[in-house]
């Protein structure tokens, strides 16, 4: 084992790649990694040696950042919306909170597999949709809502700010009357909004 293990020092800060020891000595355990039968931590954490055992492990002391990927489902907030596209402040992966600010593109051609002319009769600011991350071009995530259990799970009248309901494809506000177009998910206003 790596003289900073055997010299009794629990505990001691490591960072990602850093050597813990070698194969014959210990058994790789949570928070590390095997290379070429070297043991390596794989978080920032603290060494737990387990000299009865004959385990090595790294408890991490940064919780594990949540960040979009090609393939996520992300629920978030509609900020604007033109002609062609919708800028989304990302909140959420699934139903876990993210890391940081992240924000995504919905282009028009990636809404409805039929044609659509306009972003403004799929989803209007503030709404809430739950959309999948088709790619990450240039640093941005560009997102789609094509699937039926994506689109807007929320949505808000634009005239006064109520909350839309859904009855036989068109969207009523309760409190103004105003008729509006949405392209809703299957199980459009249930659940938590997170």
């Amino acid at each position: 084992m790596s003289s900073k293990l055997s010299n009794g020092k629990k505990g001691r800060f490591v960072s990602p790649g850093e050597r813990l020891g070698v194969i014959e000595e210990f058994v790789a355990d949570a928070g590390t990694y095997v290379r070429d039968g070297v043991i390596y931590s794989e978080v920032v954490g603290r060494v737990l040696p387990d000299f009865m055992n004959k385990r090595v492990s790294v408890y991490p002391l940064v919780r594990k950042l949540r960040i979009p990927k090609t393939g996520s489902i992300i629920l978030g907030q509609v900020s604007r919306v033109q002609k062609q596209n919708a800028f989304v402040r990302i909140h959420n992966i699934g139903e876990k909170k993210i890391s940081g600010f992240f924000s995504g593109i919905l282009h028009v051609s990636d809404v409805q597999l039929r044609y659509v002319d306009s972003m403004f009769e799929i989803c209007k600011p503030n709404d809430i949709i739950r959309a999948k991350v088709i790619s990450e071009k240039n640093g941005t995530y560009h997102l789609s809502i094509k699937d039926r259990n994506l689109g807007v799970v929320y949505a808000f009248c634009s005239q006064c700010g109520y909350m839309l309901e859904l009855s036989r494809q068109r969207m009523r506000c309760p409190r103004c009357g105003r008729i509006e177009k949405r392209k809703t998910s299957l199980d459009y206003g249930k659940g938590a909004i997170a």
